[in-house]
């Protein structure tokens, strides 16, 4: 079953995926997808590729019904607007505000939750969607004890 993981009160949520991407690379995980809507994904891919001037995040994007070549399907972050096309990593970093569909095929699924209103109402949801199918859910709160 999808281990499902709440990041919550992320004041940059676009930065805040940088640094949990770049993360992921140094630990050695096989692969991340992170699904958005289009331009999402277009502010992430230039921000991955400012994040920090002295490394390199190796990613593509995808737009919908796209797949890589054959001499990028080894890149290990993808950024894709439907889940189903980063099926073969086993984490994948949602930053849409639906719930959203085909997240059982990854071993773990990271929300990323900002701290405005509608950011936290539109988490609300989603947990409740993976909640009320069964999904145990861990929190983490990025802002720490108070």
């Amino acid at each position: 079953m999808t281990e499902i993981h709440f990041h919550f009160n992320v004041p940059d949520r676009l930065a805040y995926a940088c640094r949990l991407l770049r993360k992921a690379l140094k630990r050695g995980t096989s692969g991340v997808a992170v699904c958005a809507p289009p331009a999402t994904l277009t502010r992430l891919d230039r921000t991955l590729w400012t994040f920090d001037p002295q490394e390199f995040i190796p990613h593509l994007m995808l737009r919908a019904g796209e797949t890589p070549p054959p001499r990028l399907r080894r890149t290990p972050i993808w950024l894709v607007e439907d889940a189903q096309q980063g099926g073969h990593h086993p984490v994948l970093v949602h930053l849409g505000e639906e719930p959203l569909a085909g997240f059982e095929s990854f071993s773990r699924l990271i929300e990323i939750v900002s701290t405005d209103d509608q950011g936290r109402d539109a988490a609300r949801r989603r947990w409740k969607h993976y909640a009320g199918r069964g999904y145990a859910i861990e929190k983490y709160d990025v802002a720490g004890p108070a």
